[in-house]
């Protein structure tokens, strides 16, 4: 009997339930494929999306959500997705995976973008130019919480024991304003601009309980350290942080990671996703601190009008003197201006 015919179409309001569903219940699929980031690309971003999807017998069985990216400081592309760490195509069809594929190829050409990006993370196409620079750090979350502290390494155990014994308590809060002013200011003092309050904001209004801010402060009350992150499918994806000066001494980054990985084990989740670090960085040395192994990205391109893999990130050398002159701006200044660089970076 032959198989039903595959067919591509492109998300209809409609169609998200069924979108979702879909995700939710596929392998391939993870956070980021959700279909509420296209509404965030489109009305906080202003960025064109066009999320395809393929049929087989009525069915969904294949997504692509994909985004354009116009800039004049960073060229013109097509992503799945900008500001998320893993994209591409979720789907177990081969035929509609390829069919999916080729589409985003046609697409591409037909807008003229300089390359084609996607975010796997596991290698789809092995003779494709790729970043070398990007790992993610994923690990089980045991049963037991006292099991999950015991496999943090000796040194970074001891720093996560520093903070409790100073008194840091962890809350879960309702809205992103203690978040936001730390992660303002935290990225500020690192020359890089902060994404538009709004957008964390829409966060937790489109994503809901899949979202969360825990905040950690002082026995004085003083917000320390604070990380947005999301919820899937069991697993914990610290996503976004910031961190006061005075956390440090106190352990305080350390201390509201544990206080994560600590009520994550308690309500069931399996899953603790650390995330995207540059290779060589000082994120990337934290994490492997906490016993997690560094596992490679495989973001693959396809390029049209450029001769190699773009670098837009702060590693690369041209972009020193920008980070140095930001680090010197009033928080005020930067956050005014960051929204109008930084959602051309994603």
């Amino acid at each position: 009997m032959q198989a039903a015919a595959v067919t591509v179409h492109a998300l209809a309001a409609a169609d998200r339930p069924e979108w979702d569903a879909f995700v939710q219940a596929s392998s391939q699929a993870t956070f980021f494929h959700l279909s509420a980031w296209q509404g965030l690309m489109e009305e906080v971003f202003r960025h064109r999306t066009y999320f395809l999807y393929a049929r087989r017998a009525g069915a969904i069985v294949a997504v692509l959500p994909l985004a354009e990216v116009r800039s004049r400081l960073f060229g013109h592309s097509l992503a799945s997705l900008p500001f998320c760490v893993y994209g591409g195509v979720a789907g177990e069809d081969a035929e509609a995976v390829a069919l999916l594929e080729a589409e985003a190829d046609t697409l591409a050409r037909r807008l003229g973008v300089a390359h084609l990006e996607y975010r796997n993370l596991g290698p789809r196409h092995p003779d494709w130019p790729r970043q070398e620079l990007y790992v993610t750090f994923r690990k089980e979350i045991l049963p037991e919480v006292e099991a999950n502290m015991l496999a943090i390494p000796r040194k970074q155990r001891a720093m996560v024991r520093k903070g409790i014994a100073n008194g840091l308590a962890g809350h879960f809060d309702d809205d992103v304003e203690r978040f936001f002013a730390l992660y303002a200011d935290n990225v500020r003092r690192h020359g890089t601009p902060a994404l538009p309050k709004r957008f964390f904001a829409r966060l937790r209004e489109d994503f809901g309980d899949a979202c969360e801010v825990l905040t950690v402060t002082d026995p004085a009350g003083r917000a320390l350290s604070s990380v947005l992150g999301f919820r899937f499918r069991g697993e914990v994806l610290p996503y976004y942080a910031g961190d006061a000066p005075a956390a440090r001494a106190l352990a305080a980054n350390d201390f509201k990671y544990w206080e994560l990985m600590r009520r994550a084990c308690e309500r069931g989740d399996r899953l603790f996703d650390y995330g995207r670090s540059k290779i060589g960085t000082g994120p990337y040395s934290f994490k492997k601190n906490w016993g997690f192994e560094p596992q490679p990205l495989s973001y693959e391109y396809r390029l049209y009008k450029r001769d190699g893999v773009p670098q837009n990130n702060p590693m690369n050398p041209k972009y020193r003197l920008f980070i140095a002159a930001w680090k010197r701006l009033p928080l005020s200044v930067a956050n005014a201006l960051g929204p109008h660089i930084v959602r051309n970076l994603g």
